[in-house]
């Protein structure tokens, strides 16, 4: 549904739905538990609801609650084919492939969007050389086979999601297994936070430099009410509005000492100049004197749209580096997010791994295509904050990938000054 964005600095607060990343983590672990466990989840985005309808279909039994979900864990993987409904999500995907050869299922994997175009090597290799089958027939992937301890090794540049896929499936198998990173590790506190869910279920991985040694035959062990914590990726919108707010945003209902590695975006932002204040479960940001900075994408890749957005309206120039992984998301982020600031007036050069950004005065109205990209819809949002005419936005329903309520939490915030 196209949706018209009135322009001007928003001011209020927000409490942040929970944390999409932490959700899917957590719901894997319960479901690979011994005893029946309640997640705790305020929101459920798109994302969420597949990991959990796919671990329903490996044979967990798990019912939707107000406050979250109820997970009774896998005991018996079901006879013959799983059915496993991913949609568009990359995590539910990449966590669960491993752990589909772990459980030795027969499962086919329905991918939707721009899934089963985004990249599974070198993590498909891998599971192959460990007993795996894997067939890709259009948006189906067919597996099979029954995955071995040993050594496994895999490149860190390429998804952090192919690492926690393998350090929550490695437990489950009868022989021990060392787990080894070549090369650099991006996004290496995604890889903290599985460690970190691991870690709450009881389970054995110590690591070495690179290296983890993982002991088989371990089961999961979360606390029977285990609770997620508020989601700073989707936090990174309302501080960036209130980087354009002089009275500024405040967003409740967070962990200020969190694994999650979007909590960068406070860096970011007092880099820009915003002003940023930590305060219990709360951070308020106000405008500041903006100005350009260089960020590295690599630890941070999904925040890049809407620091984007700020970077149009700080003074100087804004280069974003390392930021490659961008063209492989739910839309090519270098290039959608550079077509989003070039229709409302920004000044931006598209890069081969990166953008530079020439800030403006203000921002002015335009039409945005989401290209049914979550965060760019969003980031359209942000950009109304700047901009000194309507923002339109051609499919506002794609926020329920990750943020269903964001519509509704953007409108609870006031125009400045009212």
């Amino acid at each position: 549904m196209k949706r018209t964005i009135i322009p001007g600095a928003r001011t209020g607060r927000v409490r942040i739905p929970a944390s999409k990343s932490q959700a899917h983590r957590l719901l894997i672990c319960a479901a690979l538990g011994e005893e029946k466990t309640e997640v705790v989840c305020d929101g459920i985005s798109a994302d969420i609801a597949a990991t959990a309808k796919c671990l329903s279909a490996l044979g967990a039994k798990i019912e939707e609650m107000e406050t979250g979900f109820l997970v009774s864990p896998i005991k018996k993987v079901p006879e013959g084919r799983c059915d496993l409904y991913c949609g568009e999500s990359g995590s539910t995907l990449r966590f669960l492939l491993p752990i589909v050869g772990a459980l030795g299922a027969q499962a086919v994997f329905h991918r939707e969007g721009r899934l089963p175009q985004r990249p599974l090597a070198p993590l498909d290799s891998v599971l192959k050389e460990h007993g795996m089958t894997l067939r890709e027939d259009g948006d189906l992937l067919y597996c099979s086979g029954q995955l071995i301890g040993g050594n496994y090794t895999i490149a860190g540049n390429v998804s952090s999601q192919y690492i926690s896929g393998l350090l929550m499936a490695l437990p489950l198998l009868i022989r021990d297994s060392l787990l080894m990173v070549s090369g650099p590790l991006e996004s290496a506190a995604y890889v903290a936070m599985t460690e970190d869910a691991l870690q709450l279920s009881k389970l054995t991985i110590p690591k070495m430099g690179a290296m983890w040694a993982i002991p088989g035959q371990q089961r999961c062990h979360l606390p029977k009410r285990t609770v997620v914590e508020g989601d700073w990726s989707n936090t990174a919108f309302f501080l960036c509005m209130g980087a354009l707010s002089k009275e500024g945003v405040t967003v409740e209902g967070l962990n200020l000492q969190s694994s999650q590695g979007d909590r960068g975006v406070l860096d970011v932002l007092r880099r820009f100049g915003a002003e940023v204040t930590e305060h219990g479960d709360a951070v308020t940001v106000r405008r500041g004197a903006l100005h350009g900075v260089m960020i590295d994408a690599a630890p941070i890749p999904d925040l890049i749209p809407v620091l984007s957005v700020v970077a149009s309206v700080a003074e100087g120039e804004t280069r974003v580096e390392n930021a490659y992984r961008l063209r492989l998301k739910e839309s090519d982020r270098l290039k959608s997010t550079a077509n989003l600031l070039r229709a409302l007036g920004g000044q931006v050069e598209e890069k081969e791994d990166g953008l530079v950004i020439t800030g403006v005065p203000a921002l002015h109205g335009g039409a945005v295509e989401t290209q049914n990209d979550h965060r760019l819809a969003m980031s359209a949002a942000t950009a109304a904050c700047a901009a000194t005419g309507e923002i339109t936005v051609d499919n506002d329903g794609c926020v329920a990938k990750s943020y269903p309520r964001f519509w509704e939490d953007f409108s609870s915030l006031k125009g400045e000054g009212l």
